[in-house]
């Protein structure tokens, strides 16, 4: 017979594995994994090499003016101590990938798809692979919403133009899939790795990629299901993750209620979705069901960073752990009422990847 031993605290539920077997989501704590450079504001992406398990990340630094913002990205140690980085200045920067022996990343200021080598060192400049550029109409079309009474609601989006390139993925064949925040867009760029000059061609555009709630970002994270001939995409204003067949066609919800679905990651038959506004991240299967939570905000430590999960943005596999950076960006004009305000050293934190049947 197997025992499980575990402590009991305020915010878990114990025991993990007896939560399983009877139905319920499993609850996985996190722990400290890296405190970014004091220069180092908002990581917004993280990937990892498959090989080596060095760690790259680039921020979202969007302070006003823009010659305050000091955007970079960086190369860490498998264990999280820097190894080399590329400053960008006043760009901030969006979906990071490894693909084929090199980091791609997404320069939002620059509306670009740029490239770096695996092991780029310090000052190293990046290459530029793909331009992304305003679409006619610039906003999606309306969105139809069908009410109880019978009636119906009509959302009619406003963009004006500019591609907030978000959300990246590579499949096996190294072609590129873009999402576009404030277009309502999913582009794919083909032989992204290996193309000279490079197309991006607009997979499709439909109004459940924008968004209707309270933060502004609509398509966002991107994963790709190549066995199932599936791509997702979370919306992180509606909270929503979408899916659609990956050679295009039509949108369809798998799941609401994950308020800032932010970067979404597929592993081992689930879908691992970074939910910025409740400071979790959660893995769904492929019917849209939460079967397990990591993570839970608590407190400022005395280094001014986050303890556990704030804004998660975008997660990683480094072997069996799942690494995840806390954004943790301050959002409304009014000072006070936020904890993302307090912080002021960035970081971020691991968990042990679970063995969840996703079936």
């Amino acid at each position: 017979m197997k025992t499980t031993l575990c402590v009991i605290a305020l915010t878990l539920v114990c025991p993990l594995a007896a939560a399983q077997s009877a139905g319920a989501p499993m609850r996985i704590e996190t722990r400290p994994f890296a405190t970014l450079p004091d220069d180092f504001r908002h990581p917004e992406s993280l990937a990892t090499h498959p090989a080596t398990g060095e760690v790259y990340v680039g921020s979202f630094d969007s302070r006003e003016p823009a010659t305050a913002r000091r955007n970079q990205v960086v190369r860490l140690s498998p264990t999280g101590k820097l190894l080399a980085r590329v400053d960008l200045g006043p760009t901030p920067i969006t979906g990071l990938a490894y693909a084929d022996g090199a980091l791609y990343f997404l320069n939002f200021g620059a509306s670009k798809l740029q490239r770096l080598p695996a092991k780029f060192a310090t000052g190293q400049s990046p290459e530029d692979i793909a331009s992304f550029a305003a679409l006619t109409p610039p906003a999606p079309g309306d969105r139809l919403i069908a009410n109880p009474d019978g009636s119906q609601d009509r959302i009619v989006f406003g963009s004006a133009g500019f591609p907030a390139i978000n959300g990246l993925a590579f499949n096996a064949a190294g072609d590129a899939y873009v999402s576009d925040s404030f277009q309502g867009a999913i582009y794919r760029i083909q032989d992204a790795t290996t193309c000279r000059p490079c197309k991006v061609d607009v997979l499709v555009r439909d109004p459940l990629l924008a968004t209707t709630g309270a933060l502004p970002f609509g398509a966002n994270g991107i994963a790709i299901d190549e066995a199932a001939g599936l791509l997702y995409v979370n919306n992180a204003g509606d909270g929503r993750v979408l899916r659609m067949p990956l050679a295009g066609g039509k949108l369809d919800v798998l799941a609401d209620g994950v308020y800032g679905a932010d970067g979404l990651l597929l592993h081992d038959g689930l879908l691992w979705v970074a939910s910025n506004q409740i400071d979790a991240v959660v893995a769904l299967d492929a019917n849209g069901l939460v079967r397990a939570r990591a993570g839970h905000f608590d407190g400022i430590g005395n280094d001014g960073a986050p303890l556990g999960l704030l804004f998660p943005a975008a997660t990683a596999v480094q072997g069996k752990r799942m690494l995840v950076a806390n954004l943790a960006l301050p959002l409304t004009p009014r000072e006070g009422d936020e904890w993302e305000e307090k912080v002021t050293r960035w970081n971020l934190v691991q968990f042990d990847i679970p063995e969840v049947d996703p079936r």
